[in-house]
């Protein structure tokens, strides 16, 4: 299918350093909303997914300070939350700036699960850290009470939560979206699927499906959105131009035009940070090997020229 997969980092929905009130998170949609817009008229189908990392952490954050009188929710259903909120925030911002331009789609908000392995090893080995910072008491009694792994990070701020992150298998809801886009009216609509990485379930023996402690890597889950929607680009927006060679350090350089062998090359030798870029160029690397034809890393002002070959780093 002749389209294009926009992955919005968070960058695009609550700035570092920010209040993170809602006021914040519209005006920062607002900000992108011409970039998604000018990317709806220019390309065919168009898909979007986001993160939600600050959103979740917002949202345990309210678990904590409501345990005394709410009972707390588990991390899937925090998930699906927030892909209530962002995907309302995209189209309540999205929406006008598409008919301020005259162009004739409407975005819709899917609730969207990923399938993971039960039997997954990153289910014994938690690696993602999630929520707020604690000192070292609250570490220890977290993980006496709660159970919790729980890695010491004091140089950003202190200890934080540690959860899996399984490997994306299969996107429930994609066998629906592509239906939909493969209408003659799929061209109508803006999807907007698979936030956070989706909702991480598990299927148990009954068929039934089930939701996991757990998050899933939204790069990854976007790599596999594109693949199972058959588009040939995938653009993941960051808060860079793209990514470089010995970032941050002397002799630093941003990669423009790049063939999938010198990516995967520069990913082998360790060029990318873990947990950062590293991420993105996996996602990458596996939606081309899997079908897609061009790969772009880009922050937001360079969306439009990265779609045109003129800017980001783009590897096909």
């Amino acid at each position: 299918m002749a389209g294009t997969l926009i992955a919005l980092g968070g960058n695009a929905l609550q700035r570092a350093g920010g209040s993170g009130s809602w006021k914040e998170a519209r005006a920062s949609l607002r900000a992108v909303a011409p970039v998604l817009a000018e990317a709806a008229q220019t390309s065919g189908t168009l898909v979007l997914t986001h993160g939600n990392g600050p959103q979740v952490g917002a949202l345990l954050r309210q678990n904590e300070l409501a345990a005394d009188e709410l009972p707390g929710l588990p991390l899937d259903v925090l998930g699906a939350e927030t892909q209530g909120q962002i995907g309302y925030l995209i189209q309540s911002e999205l929406t006008p700036m598409l008919r301020r331009r005259r162009v004739g789609r409407s975005v819709l908000t899917v609730i969207s699960r990923t399938e993971v392995r039960a039997n997954d090893p990153a289910f014994l080995h938690p690696t993602k850290p999630i929520g707020r910072y604690y000192s070292e008491a609250e570490s220890r009694l977290l993980r006496k009470k709660l159970g919790w792994s729980m890695v010491d990070d004091r140089v950003r701020g202190g200890w934080r939560r540690l959860v899996p992150s399984p490997r994306p298998v299969r996107w429930l809801e994609g066998p629906l979206v592509r239906g939909l886009l493969d209408t003659g009216a799929g061209g109508r609509w803006i999807p907007v699927v698979a936030g956070g990485g989706g909702i991480p379930v598990v299927r148990r023996p009954s068929g039934a499906y089930e939701g996991v402690e757990a998050v899933v890597d939204k790069d990854l889950a976007a790599a596999l959105v594109a693949r199972e929607l058959g588009l040939e680009t995938m653009a993941i927006v960051t808060d860079v131009p793209g990514a470089a060679l010995s970032f941050g350090r002397s002799g630093e350089r941003w990669l423009g035009e790049v063939s999938r062998q010198e990516l995967a090359n520069y990913r082998s030798r360790g060029e990318f940070a873990e947990g950062s870029m590293e991420p993105k160029v996996d996602a990458g690397l596996a939606f081309l090997s899997g079908g897609g034809r061009h790969f772009l890393i880009c922050d937001i002002p360079s969306l439009p020229r990265a779609l045109r070959g003129e800017a980001g780093t783009r590897v096909g």
